[in-house]
């Protein structure tokens, strides 16, 4: 990998990171907060927008997912494995941490 290619290898992988952090954010905050607003205190709004929020953050992991999978020839377990992590609680946090290795590995 050249120079440029490393820069850009880490800015990206720098991105997948943030989006991940935050999709992980979303998620728990719509099981753990929006969703018993909603069903003890009957406020549906609250899973509306934190819905809306997680749904367009888990969106963009995904395309981020597919778009640094293809570009960096990403093994293809490690391309599942993330994306099975998008589905889970707390998993997201998990592979922004494994990100941030790999970044300063790089």
């Amino acid at each position: 990998m050249t120079f440029m290619d490393k820069e850009q290898y880490k800015k990206q992988l720098g991105i997948f990171a943030k989006i991940s952090f935050f999709e992980g954010i979303s998620f728990v905050v719509l099981l753990f907060i929006a969703m018993p607003l909603k069903y003890s205190l009957d406020t549906p709004l609250a899973v509306k927008y934190v819905g809306w929020a997680h749904g367009a953050l888990f969106v963009a992991y995904a395309f981020q997912l597919l778009y640094v999978s293809l570009t960096f020839k990403w093994k293809f377990t490690k391309v599942v494995l993330y994306g099975i992590c998008s589905l889970l609680p707390f998993a997201p946090f998990w592979v922004e941490k494994q990100l941030k290795k790999e970044i300063e590995t790089v």
